[in-house]
């Protein structure tokens, strides 16, 4: 079966992003690599960007992954207010549930709090202080 990964891009700030998952999720990156990585390819790498991240993963629980970069000005910038996308998260308890909630959403913007859901689930929704928008569902029927 196919698996699904997210993947996130950043103007110039995923190491501190990533840092801040890596925080909330615990584990350790399973890759990092810069721009100065890529420069013996030949790919068009700005002398200031050469330290910022071309790829970083984060394994999070079993079967996930949690990826994404930073983009080279070479590509341009892209809006972080655009990005309509959100990651779902679903935690294996209440607890676990309030614990990604309230880590990833401190100094951003939270949507829709925490609270049981009309569809079975306690659920939340935000945007996180890098601009990358979230819901945590924890089904209800897992009890």
């Amino acid at each position: 079966m196919a698996q699904i990964n997210p993947y996130i891009h950043f103007n110039g700030n995923a190491e501190e992003a990533f840092e801040f998952y890596k925080s909330v999720f615990g584990g350790e990156f399973a890759m990092l690599s810069r721009f100065k990585d890529m420069a013996a390819s030949g790919f068009p790498v700005a002398e200031e960007e050469t330290e910022k991240i071309m790829h970083v993963a984060l394994p999070i629980g079993n079967n996930s992954v949690l990826m994404g970069s930073d983009t080279p000005s070479v590509m341009g910038k892209h809006s972080e207010q655009e990005t309509r996308s959100k990651i779902a998260v679903a935690p294996a308890s209440r607890e676990e549930a309030d614990h990604l909630f309230n880590g990833l959403s401190a100094g951003g913007q939270v949507e829709m709090p925490m609270a049981d859901s009309p569809w079975g689930a306690y659920f939340g929704m935000f945007r996180d202080k890098y601009g990358i928008e979230w819901m945590i569902n924890y089904d209800l029927q897992q009890k």
